[in-house]
């Protein structure tokens, strides 16, 4: 079961920043509002000549309650970055035009000369040498993704069918998919339709109830702004790539019989870009059971490499590998079997003899470049730091966002072969913060097992002194705390406490058999790691036995209900985004498939469902627990929370139960973030210091219904 990370740094993160004065005072702890002047650099785009890099920079006005995405440019071999788009509005997916003069990018804003526009996502175009977007495309319904063709004649287009909605507000406007806007009367508006639901996987978080709306390929004439449809079907149709000729396109779509919705086979497929029957048969060019994404095309259009697994019954337990196979299909060769590592984004090398891909080892994220023909690899960004995006240029200069524990994410290139950091959009904001530069360490759980975390020494750490100390169980369960700056360790290490970030069995980046060690058995093993990094920062001297807390979100916030369900040694614990009783989420979660991969039905295999879910213990928590989410969520529902909470009321235990309304698993709004660190910091103040602080900040709290 494959619970996504919710990560409060990935969120905090989305921030927007007013430019502070020239500091002169010594840097000071960070606080919470302080979080709210953090940025970060994403999505690094090299321009084809390879002289610029266009990139994306996240931020959150936490007085507007907004985020907001800005698109920036900067010279490769460095100097001042200028920026592209609005900062008061988002701008992101940057895509150079094959020669360089035009910046294509999505956004949803509303323009002055589109009447009645209700801010769809379309593609806008943007000239290099400066000037006002341009709205490129104009369709019904959003884009959801784009690529140019290589001869910048064309974009191909993912879009999702229309809804009735959609199709009857184009009525309204007198418009097809390509046809001239009309003066038409607008009808009324009506109820809103009921939702019917005849799949086996109905349900997304972000999305809601799911139909059989699928998205599909678009071939988008940029000189006429006409369209046509290129794949078709009632299957979803992604991550789409132009071969270099511009006469196909690859993509990625699980087509399998009789229903998509039962299996993971995502498999690589490949149509021609002026298919006249929408696509009906595409070419199938792998025939794996367990998924292949991100199919990239070699220089010479001969091969395709992407990215697979190759266990179907493990599913995300699965490690993920590289591969290339021939685009007029065959047997794919599998190149980085021996790295047993997630392998994901792979890239042609400007020779076609290697190819670069990201790497998910030990609690990094490296760039790796593997060779084709010996599958020898080496490492061009290597190091104990977390790169989240890269292109290559046609020149083999590769361009990188970049993450350190001690340093938000920002663009880095290698222009002359020595990896150089060209942004410094949080260099102000870090002058005036102490920060917890955070170390990686090694340990031994109960059985003998070598596991590995990051820990965070409070500001005004003395050796010899005991802290109290918070571990956070990370997300997933497959996924892992990786060197990158984490805000809320910074925050709680500013308020004195030791924060242990482990990667328990479970976690990836160790390889495949780590990984799928707690398979159908999740609470055991998991739980004794993280118990021994509690344990080993005891014996080190730093953690305070007496003042322990726990918390953690989505698969983290299960970990907590194990937790606190085996033993009482914590003072506090926060849920967040947890589940509880797992055959009460069977239909009403997104997880349907995963859950008949690694439990079974419930009603066959109850035993399994039962022994997995923290529920079950709950007459044994006696740790005070605060439970939160979002009420609509419907990746892990707040149903767990309230289930615990409910249970815990029950029993007479000290609980709270915060809902946050409007939120999804990960939550976008930076008043509730606010809201919710500040919680975090009062919990944990009240039980786990006793310093006298209230549980809650009472003045902030809303009465149900209000």
């Amino acid at each position: 079961m494959k619970l996504r990370p919710f990560c409060l740094s990935f969120v905090c993160a989305l921030i927007s920043s007013i430019t502070p004065a020239q500091q002169s005072t010594a840097p000071r702890p960070v606080g919470v509002d302080d979080l709210f002047g953090i940025r970060e650099v994403h999505d690094p785009q090299i321009s084809p000549d390879g002289q610029f890099i266009a990139y994306t920079v996240n931020s959150t006005s936490l007085k507007d309650d907004k985020g907001e995405t800005q698109i920036w440019m900067v010279p490769t071999a460095g100097g001042a970055a200028i920026p592209l788009t609005a900062d008061d509005e988002v701008s992101d997916h940057p895509r150079w035009s094959p020669d360089g003069k035009f910046l294509a990018f999505l956004s949803a804003r509303k323009n002055a000369d589109a009447d009645g526009d209700d801010g769809k996502t379309q593609v806008y175009l943007l000239n290099r040498q400066g000037g006002e977007a341009q709205r490129l495309t104009d369709t019904m319904q959003d884009v959801e993704d784009f690529a140019w063709s290589p001869d910048g004649k064309r974009l191909v287009l993912i879009l999702r069918d229309p809804s009735p909605e959609e199709l009857e507000a184009a009525s309204a406007k007198g418009k097809g998919d390509d046809g001239p806007d009309k003066t038409v009367p607008a009808k009324k508006s009506k109820a809103q339709r009921p939702w019917v639901i005849d799949r086996l996987y109905f349900k997304e978080d972000n999305v809601g109830y799911l139909d059989r709306r699928r998205t599909h390929l678009y071939v988008f004439d940029v000189a006429s702004k006409s369209m046509k449809q290129v794949s078709s079907g009632d299957y979803d149709d992604n991550e789409p790539a132009w071969s270099p000729d511009g006469k196909l396109l690859a993509f990625a779509s699980n087509r399998s019989k009789p229903d998509p919705d039962a299996t993971y086979a995502v498999n690589i497929w490949v149509v021609t870009s002026d298919n006249p029957d929408k696509g009906a048969t595409p070419a199938q060019v792998t025939t794996g059971l367990a998924g292949d994404h991100q199919p990239a095309w070699s220089p010479d259009g001969k091969w395709i490499a992407f990215s697979t697994q190759l266990d179907p019954k493990l599913f995300e337990y699965g490690t993920k590998h590289i591969a290339v196979v021939r685009a007029t299909g065959g047997q794919a060769k599998v190149l980085t079997l021996a790295l047993d590592r997630n392998a994901v984004n792979p890239h042609f090398a400007p020779d076609a003899k290697s190819i670069f891909f990201i790497v998910d080892d030990d609690g990094t994220q490296n760039v790796v470049q593997v060779n084709v023909a010996d599958n020898k690899v080496t490492r061009p960004i290597p190091g104990r730091l977390t790169v989240d995006s890269f292109t290559v240029s046609t020149g083999g200069t590769i361009a990188a966002a970049i993450s350190t524990t001690d340093r938000p994410y920002e663009l880095y290139a290698t222009p002359a072969g020595k990896l150089t950091r060209l942004t410094s959009v949080n260099d102000e904001w870090l002058a005036k913060f102490k920060l917890s530069p955070g170390g990686y360490v090694s340990f031994k759980s109960k059985d003998g097992t070598s596991v590995h975390g990051y820990m965070y020494k409070p500001l005004d750490y003395v050796p010899g002194r005991k802290y109290p100390t918070i571990v956070r169980p990370h997300g997933g369960p497959v996924w892992a705390y990786y060197s990158e700056f984490q805000d809320l360790a910074q925050l709680l290490a500013a308020n004195g406490y030791v924060v242990l970030f482990p990667n328990p069995r479970g976690s990836s980046g160790y390889g495949q058999q780590f990984c799928k060690a707690i398979f159908a058995d999740w609470g055991n093993k998991d739980y004794e790691d993280d118990m021994a990094m509690v344990d080993y920062a005891i014996a080190q001297g730093i953690a305070d036995p007496d003042k322990l807390g726990v918390g953690g979100w989505s698969y983290g916030g299960i970990s907590t209900d194990f937790i606190i369900g085996h033993t009482n040694r914590f003072k506090a614990a926060i849920s967040g985004a947890g589940a509880a009783e797992f055959t009460s989420l069977w239909g009403h979660d997104q997880y349907v498939r995963d859950y008949i991969a690694e439990l079974g039905l419930p009603w066959e295999h109850r035993e399994v469902w039962d022994r997995v879910a923290p529920f079950w213990r709950v007459q044994n928590v006696h740790t005070p627990t605060m439970f939160v989410g979002g009420n609509i969520d419907w990746n892990v529902p707040v149903l767990g929370g309230e289930q615990m909470y409910e249970s815990l009321k029950a029993l007479g235990r000290d609980t709270l139960l915060i809902v946050y309304p409007d939120e999804y698993h990960e939550f976008k709004t930076p008043s509730h973030i606010k809201d919710l660190n500040e919680r975090y910091l009062a919990w944990y103040a009240h039980y786990v210091k006793a310093d006298g602080t209230p549980a809650r900040p009472e003045a902030k709290d809303v009465k149900a219904g209000d």
